[in-house]
């Protein structure tokens, strides 16, 4: 066969060309003929050869394209920028959660003390004006004499005075030096067993305290019919205090452990607890998540953010405490809580924005999940709630404010000596009246923001206007729309963690009009 007839062979042959998918000008197939793209000149040149010369030459002087592949481009760029604002959007939903968090903490040492007393209150004069005649008795057959909500009250005071009592016979001088006695890796491993303990009673802890409050509330119509579904109020009560006191015995560990990392002079502990938040990122990374379990994780990391927070506090103060609260030792202390709080903040920072680069979600998600908390908060602030503010924040983040508040109250006991001297005990008052104030200050805030974030939501154009008739309330509905973001799928538990229904509404309707668009 001659040159001529073989090169006619190669001009006639077709080869597969793979280009991309997203053609921005829809030109060319995947499938082209090569004969009008070569010429005799270019064959002799293969027939010959290419110079080492030509080919640093062509290397050198090659142009590029990108506008033929516009659309690739873009979406790689606006990635990019998706990638680089997370950071910001996850610090607004932080900072929401863990005022909310902070709500249902300060709660426990602001106004369930005054309900607690309300309803002690309520106890000893309710009788009494019934002897009297001076109140007259509306009760029906079967209703009990307190009202739900002082009966949550009283419980709830039972629960953390037995505890706090109870833990007044914790060492916890022999407990820190219990822990300090310890090898490094001995520690780390403890301090790991601590974590996950920790998050384990968090995630059956509320169902404990819910199985009590309805036990005790429940309408007796309904009791008498149903005795044996239940054990009764005071088994109960005795399991609750049990699962208090041993989440704020295990709270107590955790804290003296840190304690230990902080104040050795071998900063090894410490060094491991800072790169073990790195290793979490292994553990989430890497794996599929879509909007729902991001935002479970994301509740959680409030949760971690808060609880870490709240152990460095105790750090300090019993650091403190030890070498006559001089101010030289706190300098030391400072900068080890800073870069504790540093790596957590990096470690999220990091965690979330290759989640949501892996699974292909919006920044704006956590502005969604905000929405979501806002009107959980809106929901408890109704005058017919049906929950109280910290019962709601412990079902959506898994904190769980009794443990720690008593454990936080027995850090605060052994820290600050008390006596009956008249000083000590304006001061005492004088520190409630604050605790107190700031209590104030954080709801109207955190309930400012939910209003403002309902109202910016339910005018949003792309939401769906849908009514709602509530079988438990007369109230009548102005806004159809913020009331079924109100009070549907919001009391919920860890194991089902979820939106909205008004937010998933909105997501579902425009992923509908991008896909009638895309048709």
């Amino acid at each position: 066969m001659n040159t001529d007839e073989n090169w006619q062979n190669y001009t006639e042959k077709k080869y597969i060309r793979f280009k991309s998918t997203k053609q921005s000008d829809g030109h060319g197939n995947k499938i082209q003929n090569v004969k009008n793209q070569l010429n005799v000149g270019k064959y002799r040149q293969k027939k010959q050869g290419v110079s080492l010369a030509q080919f640093l030459q062509t290397e050198l002087t090659r142009g590029y394209q990108l506008e033929n592949d516009e659309e690739r481009f873009s979406a790689r760029r606006e990635k990019i920028y998706s990638f680089m604002k997370i950071p910001r959007e996850v610090e607004k939903f932080m900072a929401y959660g863990f005022l909310q968090c902070a709500d249902s903490f300060l709660f426990v040492y602001t106004f369930l003390p005054l309900r607690f007393m309300m309803a002690l209150w309520t106890i000893i004069t309710r009788p009494l004006l019934h002897c009297f005649g001076k109140e007259r008795s509306n009760l029906k057959v079967g209703e009990r004499h307190l009202k739900p909500a002082e009966i949550c009250d009283l419980l709830k005071g039972i629960v953390v005075i037995s505890c706090w009592a109870a833990t007044w016979k914790v060492d916890t001088s022999m407990m820190y030096h219990l822990v300090k006695s310890q090898s490094v890796i001995k520690l780390y491993i403890f301090y790991n067993m601590l974590e996950v303990g920790d998050r384990l009673f968090s995630a059956f802890g509320q169902d404990t305290i819910d199985a009590l409050l309805w036990t005790a509330t429940e309408p007796r119509s309904k009791t008498q019919t149903q005795t044996s579904q239940h054990l009764g109020t005071l088994p109960h009560l005795l399991f609750a205090v049990a699962y208090v006191l041993l989440h704020s015995i295990l709270v107590l560990f955790q804290a003296t452990t840190l304690n230990v990392a902080i104040n050795s002079s071998n900063k090894a502990l410490l060094t491991i607890m800072m790169s073990n938040n790195f290793v979490e990122l292994k553990g989430s990374v890497f794996k599929k998540f879509d909007k729902k379990n991001l935002f479970q994780l994301s509740c959680a990391d409030v949760r971690e953010r808060f609880h870490l927070m709240m152990l460095l506090l105790a750090v300090n103060l019993q650091t403190m405490k030890e070498y006559a609260w001089k101010a030289e030792r706190l300098a030391v202390l400072l900068p080890d809580c800073i870069m504790l709080l540093l790596a957590e903040v990096l470690v999220d920072w990091v965690k979330h924005a290759f989640i949501t680069r892996f699974n292909e979600l919006r920044s704006t998600v956590y502005r969604d999940y905000t929405i979501s908390l806002a009107y959980d908060m809106a929901q408890t602030r109704d005058e017919t709630a049906f929950s109280d503010a910290s019962d709601l924040v412990a079902r959506r983040m898994g904190f769980i404010p009794l443990p720690l508040g008593v454990a936080m109250g027995r850090v605060l006991c052994t820290t600050i000596t008390p006596s009956a001297k008249p000083a000590n005990i304006i001061l005492l008052l004088l520190a409630y009246l604050i605790l107190v104030a700031f209590k104030i200050l954080n709801s109207l805030i955190i309930l400012g923001k939910a209003c403002d974030f309902i109202s910016s939501h339910s005018t949003e154009p792309d939401t769906e206007v849908t009514s709602l008739k509530h079988s438990s309330t007369s109230t009548d509905i102005k806004n159809p729309n913020l009331a079924t973001a109100i009070f549907s799928n919001s009391a919920i538990s860890l194991n089902n963690v979820c939106l909205n229904e008004a937010v998933l509404k909105e997501e579902i309707g425009n992923e509908k009009l991008n896909t009638e668009d895309s048709q």
